[in-house]
């Protein structure tokens, strides 16, 4: 089957197919075993038949955009993994509208804003992924959402329908939004604002400097690991039930900042996530409270992640 699809999309497309390849090097972590299949599109029109191929077939479908806000296995993730690694990175603006592909680093995006002088993303300065990636989780960074000057985002549904959704018509809450778990963005516009290029370059440097001043950004993360329960924090919970600098293996509980798990040196998806299993029951056990993950887990059995998801 695998090697069906493969062939169907080198007919039809530009896309680059890769058969077992290794997903460690596609992710922030440095962690992930083979893909049966991946897939690397190089443009909108590419991506669009490639998913339609994919469909038509019935075979399993991951989304891979940066590599931050994921734990894969290290048995890997079977059927098809689609990298926008080189596809969907087109930005524009147009008077006070941005438009920006969904492939598009969000930091890039977002400095794309300021030098045209619009405020409203540069608090953002800083925040991991692509555009896709934050707008389905609804990312956000010192009291700014993604979805706040969002105008429509244009995607693929699960019937290979390309689809126009204006913001009204979807629903976002911390750290969460109604997309269908089937869907796949392709592009967003914005509407923002002109500003004084002092006051938006401002909020972007101070957006910056906390970064630097209170994140491992040296050290390989998937950026923040559980959500902030409501009235608290995640960091404080771990910090205070004194998990910072604990580690199993190579995978470690950053001394800089506790809600930031690390890969120290070689760490396997097993060091990890019993590294996860370890900080949710000690949280759990002291303060009474069930963090909720905010990184994704790919490619493990359901057994082994039951009670984090």
């Amino acid at each position: 089957m695998i090697e069906t699809i493969m062939k169907e999309i080198n007919n039809e497309t530009s896309s680059l197919c890769l058969m077992n390849e290794p997903l460690k090097k596609y992710t922030t972590y440095g962690i992930g075993g083979p893909a049966d299949l991946m897939i690397f599109p190089k443009s909108k029109q590419d991506l669009i038949k490639v998913i339609e191929i994919i469909n038509e077939n019935k075979i399993q479908l991951t989304i891979l955009g940066s590599g931050s806000n994921v734990l894969v296995s290290d048995d890997g993730i079977r059927g098809v993994v689609i990298s926008l690694k080189n596809s969907l990175k087109q930005i524009e603006v147009a008077d006070n509208i941005l438009y920006a592909e969904c492939g598009t680093m969000l930091g890039k995006i977002v400095k794309y804003a300021v030098k045209n002088d619009l405020i409203g993303l540069e608090n953002l300065n800083g925040v991991p992924g692509t555009l896709g990636g934050a707008l389905i989780m609804n990312a956000g960074a010192w009291g700014g959402e993604i979805s706040e000057n969002l105008v429509h985002v244009e995607l693929i549904n699960s019937k290979s329908e390309v689809k126009k959704i204006q913001k009204k018509d979807l629903n976002f809450s911390y750290r969460q939004s109604s997309f269908d778990k089937d869907d796949i963005l392709l592009s967003a516009k914005f509407n923002l604002k002109k500003a004084d290029k002092n006051i938006i370059k401002e909020n972007f440097m101070e957006a910056q400097s906390g970064r630097k001043k209170s994140q491992p950004l040296n050290k390989r993360s998937a950026g923040s690991l559980f959500k902030n329960p409501k009235n608290s924090s995640a960091g404080k919970l771990l910090d205070d039930a004194g998990l910072k600098g604990f580690s199993i293996g190579d995978a470690k509980i950053s001394e800089k900042h506790a809600n930031f798990f690390i890969n120290d040196g070689n760490a396997s998806s097993s060091d990890m996530l019993m590294l996860i299993k370890k900080a949710h029951q000690e949280v759990k056990d002291r303060f009474n409270v069930n963090l909720s993950l905010e990184v994704k887990l790919l490619g493990f059995d359901e057994r082994e992640i039951e009670g984090l998801c």
